[in-house]
């Protein structure tokens, strides 16, 4: 396969066709400020309804192929995307300000994770084929015949985030699980990065032709006004969305969605303070360790990780003070980096001032004032477990690198602080298994308000496989039973249909009674058809 060299026009791709139009939407370089050319089209009522009539075409026609023809899309998709990845990273460091590393480390983990689906598929893995067959001698009621199946819902919007423009962007995990569930994808490329975002759209074109799939798999809408996503979540034809971002953006697009005439699931996730418990007895023998890598994973991404500690809870005892000053220390000594965008960049500074506002909290200390364009500075802030516990307001996520050192009485006030959080998409313990098990409470309720527990860790990083969960229950994502990343992120986008008493040779091919593979039958698990 050879790809040639990709120039950026500035139009939406819809259904196999470039489209142009007219907008003033230009991506920006937060390290200088300077506007990169060209302007992006902004997308019309004309250019939404165009794209989701395509997708919705596929759907209805069932052309989304069988699991071997998706994997074999997702398969292209990530070769299409490994061979313009110099391209990619050119563009995304001056859009974004990440590091080229950051970009090779990102789009090696969209390759994988498309290729992780298209090996899923071929395990068969969510199919779920279940059949009771019928007993029409059982008394007092016969039983018909059942057959189960899982089937996609139907056209899916993604709006992909501004901090993983690869691996959370319109390639990203919601595009790649919803194709492998069979759903045609709609995206919408995010304004802080259109460039990088009309790249990955022609990959994953050429990589729908590649398969030999109907074009209207996949169409990439641009725009920078919140018109745009609106008209494609209240568009009839989306059966689902899946979006990454902010709470504000979460709970706009969800309120929209249950206000359709018919209401459709948004699959959000909003962000959270992913709180990191520091036992005493942790922080007596490895003080400076946790510090360290507290500061580091604040720091990483400049911040701008959905799993970035926003929270340190600590009991105040001899060695909470050494803590407090190794945390500022290895947090604040050196300057933070550049933040994504102008719009980031200055919400991260709203919050801060907010913060520093609430009664109770105290500024520990700053990092270094620097001179570029979306700079950020990095910050500690301290306040007590009691006023943490008293004012819901402390729990706001700050998007960027600071985070708010909790310092509890004692450790009964710590676990009070667990039993206040609101929904959160980690929860960290740095603990001693002795000193957690004189604790029996606090695990508890920190699985009861978290998506994934990490002990002796760090939330930041997370692994892309059959057992992991990213989600978390209201607000860090709209439902809190469904990740955005690994294999499970194909639930979100397939349903149950039950077909009772058709022939044979009418049922789909899963169902049949000649079919292979694994189901479930009458109560028992098969490896192969049955007669």
């Amino acid at each position: 396969m050879s790809v040639e060299p990709m120039s950026i026009e500035g139009g939406h791709l819809i259904a196999g066709e470039s489209v142009s139009g007219e907008g003033t939407l230009f991506g920006q370089n937060p390290d200088s400020g300077d506007w990169l050319d060209p302007h992006f089209a902004e997308a019309t009522s004309a250019d939404i309804d165009l794209a989701v009539d395509a997708a919705q075409k596929v759907h209805q026609s069932r052309a989304a192929g069988e699991a071997d023809d998706r994997a074999r899309l997702l398969e292209a998709a990530a070769a299409r995307i490994d061979e313009i990845g110099a391209a990619i990273t050119e563009r995304g460091v001056k859009e974004t300000g990440l590091p080229e590393g950051r970009f090779e480390a990102e789009r090696g983990r969209t390759c994988n994770q498309m290729r992780l689906f298209a090996s899923v598929l071929r395990d068969g893995i969510f199919r779920e084929p279940i059949i009771e067959t019928a007993l029409p001698d059982r008394a007092p009621v016969p039983r018909p015949d059942l057959r189960r199946r899982m089937r996609a819902l139907g056209p899916v919007a993604v709006f992909g985030a501004s901090n993983f423009p690869l691996a959370f962007g319109i390639a990203g995990g919601d595009t790649a699980s919803a194709w492998a569930a069979g759903c045609p994808v709609i995206a919408k490329g995010h304004p802080a990065h259109p460039g990088v975002c009309e790249l990955i759209g022609r990959a994953l074109q050429e990589a729908v032709r590649d398969s030999g799939l109907p074009d209207g798999m996949f169409s990439l809408l641009q725009g920078e006004s919140h018109s745009v996503g609106q008209q494609l979540v209240m568009h009839p034809g989306i059966a689902a969305v899946a979006f990454t971002g902010s709470r504000s953006g979460g709970m706009s697009l969800w309120k929209m969605a249950t206000e359709r005439e018919v209401p459709v699931p948004v699959f959000a996730e909003m962000g959270s303070l992913n709180p990191v418990f520091v036992l005493p007895d942790a922080m007596a023998k490895r003080c400076d360790q946790i510090a360290t890598a507290i500061a580091a994973s604040v720091r990483l991404g400049v911040g701008q990780f959905c799993t970035c500690p926003g929270l340190v809870v600590t009991v105040s005892d001899a060695n909470s003070a050494e803590f407090r000053g190794l945390l500022s220390e290895a947090l604040c000594s050196d300057p933070a980096g550049t933040m994504l965008n102008q719009g980031i960049h200055g919400g991260y500074a709203k919050m801060l001032e907010k913060l520093e506002s609430r009664d109770g909290v105290q500024l520990v200390r700053r990092g270094p004032v620097t001179e570029g364009f979306c700079d950020a500075r990095a910050a500690l802030f301290s306040v007590a477990g009691s006023r943490f516990i008293a004012d819901p307001e402390l729990q706001a996520e700050v998007f960027g690198p600071s985070t708010l050192l909790v310092e509890c009485s004692n450790t009964d006030e710590m676990v009070e602080v667990a039993g206040c959080l609101e929904g959160q998409l980690t929860a960290t313990v740095q603990a001693t298994a002795d000193e957690l098990q004189q604790l029996p409470g606090l695990l508890d309720l920190l699985e009861d308000c978290a998506g994934r527990m990490l002990f002796t860790g760090m939330p930041t990083g997370g692994e892309v496989g059959e057992a992991m969960h990213h989600g978390g229950p209201w607000p860090a994502t709209t439902d809190s039973r469904w990740t955005s990343v690994g294999s499970g992120a194909i639930a979100r986008f397939i349903r149950p249909v039950c077909w009772q008493d058709f022939p044979d040779a009418l049922l789909p091919a899963e169902l049949r009674s000649d079919a292979d593979g694994s189901r479930r039958l009458d109560g028992c698990w098969q490896d192969s058809g049955f007669r």
